[in-house]
């Protein structure tokens, strides 16, 4: 059993999404959006994200972190405060002993839908079929779902990878 909490970073809205994996299922034990106060300066929203963070890792206490990279957007600034609320993320993991892995969005969409250039609705679709969800997720928490699921595909990959390799009578097989 490994909780992983997946999170969607952003100066406006951050997604987070924990998910359970027993072998080779995967159980949703809760998602959501932070939304930021846009009338607060960007010091003040990244301490929402650090603090609300740090408020889901004491009550769910998850293993394993998995977090979306930045993708460079059109407009610097914009790439600059995503860094910045990532950092924040990550700080709330850190703080709390947690190793994070960082994958991309193409990685995230081709192991949630298949294709790395999957839409975003096509994501939501596919996160609530994989983990058997009554209604479609925000799109938030939908993408911090998807970078749950990511990691646990990526996890169970190295796993299995791993047990080729096995010592039989002395030699490797």
């Amino acid at each position: 059993m490994a909780l992983i909490l997946g999170i969607d970073p952003g100066s406006r809205k951050t997604g987070f999404g924990i998910i359970n994996v027993l072998g080779n299922s995967h159980q949703y034990v809760t998602s959501g959006v932070i939304r930021l106060p846009i009338e607060k300066d960007l010091p003040d929203r990244l301490k929402v994200i650090f603090d609300c963070l740090t408020d889901i890792i004491a009550t769910h206490s998850p293993q394993q972190v998995a977090i979306e990279q930045v993708f460079m957007a059109k407009n610097p600034g914009s790439a600059l405060k995503l860094g910045q609320a990532r950092g924040a993320a990550i700080v709330a993991c850190v703080n709390q002993d947690l190793e994070v892995s960082e994958y991309s969005a193409r990685q995230i969409k081709q192991a949630v839908v298949g294709t790395g250039a999957a839409k975003k609705e096509q994501v939501q679709h596919m996160v609530q079929m994989l983990l058997k969800l009554p209604a479609m997720p925000q799109e938030d928490a939908a993408d911090a779902l998807g970078a749950a699921i990511c990691h646990a595909h990526t996890q169970a990959s190295l796993i299995s990878l791993a047990g080729i390799s096995r010592i039989r009578k002395g030699r490797l097989s």
